[in-house]
């Protein structure tokens, strides 16, 4: 009778490294390398001394058939030129150190049978996954280049030849290995392992920045002294308008959806452009558009204490939709007032107002576009038609934006499109979040306000870590409700260090630029 097996046991497994494999693993070292150049019994007991979780074994059918060796160590003396001898303290890993925010790659060893099988990838895994649980700024050493030395004559320097294999106009057996692992490379190290003939001696200076942190210098910086949150909870109002008397029933409806935002535990609630057109009813008077926006601009301190004391009231954020509002020169200006919960109003202006707008209302675009610091990060504030302009978009990500605000205000089906095709547009290709907020329902007699289209949502970029669709919530069309959606930051910084697709690491700032002039850069 055949022996029975247990298939929950697994035949391949990725475990720590101990002292019991120490054995084994001079003998799978002595394989690869040769007796005269294996790790000795001391140097191994060494590694796991100094750094024992960092040691790891994969075992196939009880068999240890690849290991690889990591330390600690400062940045410093992570990214200066070193040879393997000298970081590695001849290989006993005795320079680690416990508060290094890098993680060393000191060895990869793979059992000659066993290739193929994907065994070094599984240890860059299990060394990525090390880098992220510590919180380290990423992996980093030196990778041989077998092929440089048949290649030398042809390429006529190490940095040629890596330049060419890094450019994909030459496979170099190790290095393009490294490449494939989401490595890169940072320079070439002369001297690095002398006694490698294949690489001449050289190595490739090779990192991976931990996609889970946000402060790498491969993507937009972002201003704070305070450490951001794991996750971000934002609403987005899909608020109806209806007629009204009085503009405290205006802030008892502000008030109603913003205490449901906060009971949620909401860092975030938006409303949408234009909400407080719902005011011009009140006194349901006969007046010209120009006239109306005027008169609603008269509003203008109530809307701005009625915000700002909800914010702080409730301990919420309120990116609180847009309001007509007159500047010091006559102009009227659509104006987002941004009120934090610490009490702060910061005003952000439409840039680029509609033909109807212009037209009808007199409106007059801004001309500036800032981020907004808060206690979640900097945000971007995009007003309905500045979405469909990918400068604003990439303007504000640029400073540091990991979320934009859009509020809209659209009346029929198609209008309300172009906000959210571009909307998702810019999420893509900004790797950053969208949170749009919309009017539903209708203000008969309200000049230009006739009909509204409206379907609020919450947007992510395209890729593994977000939603399924690129929607992190939607809502139904011209129903009022409240969207909730946690938008994580780490999300961000993953996919724009390790994405799928990398738009902002990807830009070709040799090709073209995008620059933001000031109104006495175009007057000049």
């Amino acid at each position: 009778m055949a022996k029975k097996t247990n298939e929950h046991t697994p035949k391949l497994l990725v475990r720590q490294a101990t002292p019991a494999d120490v054995p084994a693993l001079v003998d799978l070292t002595a394989r690869v390398y040769t007796p005269e150049w294996g790790h000795a019994a001391e140097m191994l007991r060494s590694q796991q001394t100094h750094f024992p979780e960092g040691q790891f074994v994969v075992e196939y059918e009880g068999q240890i058939v690849g290991y690889c060796a990591t330390f600690r160590i400062d940045e410093a003396t992570a990214l200066a030129p070193h040879t393997w001898m000298q970081i590695t303290g001849g290989g006993m890993a005795s320079r680690h150190k416990p508060d290094g925010n890098w993680l060393y790659g000191m060895e990869v060893v793979v059992h000659p049978d066993y290739r193929g099988m994907r065994i070094g990838q599984r240890l860059y895994h299990a060394r990525k996954q090390l880098c992220s649980d510590l919180k380290l700024r990423g992996i980093v050493f030196g990778g041989r280049i077998p092929g440089l030395a048949k290649n030398m004559q042809r390429y006529g320097s190490a940095e040629a030849y890596v330049q060419a294999v890094v450019e994909g106009k030459r496979r170099d057996l190790t290095l393009s290995f490294q490449l494939s692992n989401d490595f890169e490379v940072i320079g070439v190290i002369r001297g690095y392992v002398p006694s490698d003939y294949e690489s001449l001696g050289y190595a490739a200076h090779l990192v991976w920045r931990n996609p889970r942190l946000l402060n790498q210098p491969d993507i937009p910086s972002i201003p704070t002294p305070q450490r951001l949150p794991d996750s971000v909870r934002v609403a987005s109002v899909q608020y109806q308008q209806r007629r009204i008397k009085s503009f405290d029933e205006f802030a008892t409806q502000v008030e109603y959806f913003t205490d449901i935002a906060a009971d949620y535990s909401a860092d975030f609630v938006t409303f949408p452009e234009l909400i407080t057109l719902q005011l011009l009813s009140i006194e349901n008077a006969e007046l010209s558009p120009v006239e109306s926006i005027r008169k609603l601009s008269q509003y203008t301190p109530q809307v701005k204490e009625l915000f700002s004391r909800l914010a702080v009231h409730y301990n919420i954020n309120i990116v609180a939709g847009s309001h007509p509002t007159e500047q010091a020169n006559g102009d009227i200006h659509n104006v987002c007032y941004v009120c934090l919960r610490d009490g702060s109003i910061h005003e952000r202006e439409k840039i680029h107002p509609t033909p109807s707008e212009r037209t009808v209302w007199n409106i007059i675009g801004g001309d500036s576009a800032a981020t907004v610091q808060t206690d979640c990060g900097p945000i971007g504030v995009m007003i309905c038609y500045d979405s469909e302009f990918p400068e604003v978009a990439r303007h504000l990500t640029d400073q540091g934006a990991l979320i934009l605000f859009v509020p809209f205000c659209t009346d029929v089906r198609e209008g309300y499109l172009r906000v959210r095709y571009c909307s998702q547009a810019r999420a893509i290709e900004n790797q950053c979040y969208v949170v749009l907020s919309g009017n539903v329902g209708n203000l008969p007699g309200v000049n230009n306000f006739d009909i509204q289209y409206g379907q609020s949502c919450i947007l992510t970029p395209s890729d593994f870590p977000f939603a399924r669709d690129g929607i992190a919530a939607d809502s139904q069309p011209n129903i009022e409700t409240v969207l909730f959606a946690d938008l994580r930051l780490e999300s961000l910084a993953r996919a724009r260090n390790a994405g799928a697709v990398q738009n902002l690491k990807d830009r070709r700032f040799d090709l073209y630029e995008t620059r933001w002039m000031t109104k006495r850069d175009s007057q000049s």
